[in-house]
């Protein structure tokens, strides 16, 4: 049963976390309704998720068991069978669909194309360098509209530049990994000749300033200003650009940068960033 909820890789589940973003930046935490209704998108979301990853799991299973980590998954290590793998996929990814159709159509909607660009990408999208990191991007928007298409929030261009932008820059941190493999000997993916050290680093940083610059931009915006009720909510950029600046001493220095999920789950001053600058995102919006 153990290996069985690894193919789940509910760890994962911290990125669908981003559904939860429209409700934070529209500072729209009163109505209980909404507050439901997102917290169900996200578990109808994460449970089609872990269908996808199944799907991806069975399709490259002779690629991670070239790999010195993904080897030991539980369908790469042979200790669950393709059948119940396959079994596991069409029960989950059919329970989720099922469910929000009936609880929301727009969500149905979302899902179903996250769910379309998934299958494409495993099968042919993700070999194709640069598209492979413009689908993950693409990926962590869709979260940002199921988490908008159950309640009455709008997205802003803001929230949405920042979320692709952001996801850019983790998808690049995580090619710069599959890279260092490949100078290892290692060839784990087939697109990894499009990719170099010279090209992920130069591009990283360049992500990293945009995506500072976009987050000063969204808050000192006359939009948010007069929407959010301050003039002060630069001032969480801190955080931000701390946040950066670690994940970038993970992924240069460490060379740490393989899965984002687990590099939040395990560094502690990544995590404590993270929550300063939400405590500060909010104080400033409530006492200012």
């Amino acid at each position: 049963m153990g290996e069985i909820i690894k193919l789940f890789r509910i760890h994962q589940y911290i990125k669908n976390l981003f559904i939860f973003l429209p409700l934070l930046f529209s500072f729209s935490f009163g109505n209980s309704q909404d507050n439901l209704s997102v917290l169900v998108a996200f578990l109808l979301f994460s449970l089609l998720a872990s269908s996808v990853y199944i799907f991806n799991d069975l399709f490259d299973i002779n690629e991670d068991r070239a790999h010195p980590t993904k080897k030991n998954r539980p369908l790469a290590s042979g200790s669950v069978s393709k059948s119940t793998a396959i079994t596991l996929m069409l029960l989950l990814s059919l329970t989720s669909l099922g469910i929000t159709l009936f609880f929301n159509t727009e969500l149905f909607t979302v899902l179903f194309l996250y769910f379309i660009l998934n299958i494409a990408y495993t099968l042919k999208l993700k070999h194709i360098a640069i598209l492979d990191i413009f689908i993950i991007a693409t990926g962590f928007v869709m979260r940002l509209f199921a988490g908008s298409s159950v309640t009455d929030i709008t997205l802003s261009m803001w929230i949405i530049l920042m979320t692709f932008l952001l996801a850019l820059f983790l998808a690049l941190a995580k090619r710069r990994d599959d890279v260092l493999l490949s100078l290892e000997g290692q060839e784990t993916r087939k697109n990894i000749d499009g990719y170099n050290l010279e090209f992920v680093n130069a591009s990283m940083v360049l992500m990293a300033g945009v995506v500072i610059v976009s987050y000063i931009m969204y808050t000192i915006s006359p939009e948010v200003e007069i929407r959010l009720g301050t003039e002060y909510l630069y001032l969480s950029s801190f955080f931000v650009i701390l946040g950066i600046f670690r994940y970038m001493q993970i992924t240069f220095v460490e060379e740490d940068s393989g899965s984002p999920t687990k590099v939040l789950i395990r560094d502690k001053f990544l995590r404590l960033t993270i929550l300063f600058w939400f405590f500060s995102f909010v104080t400033i919006i409530k006492f200012t």
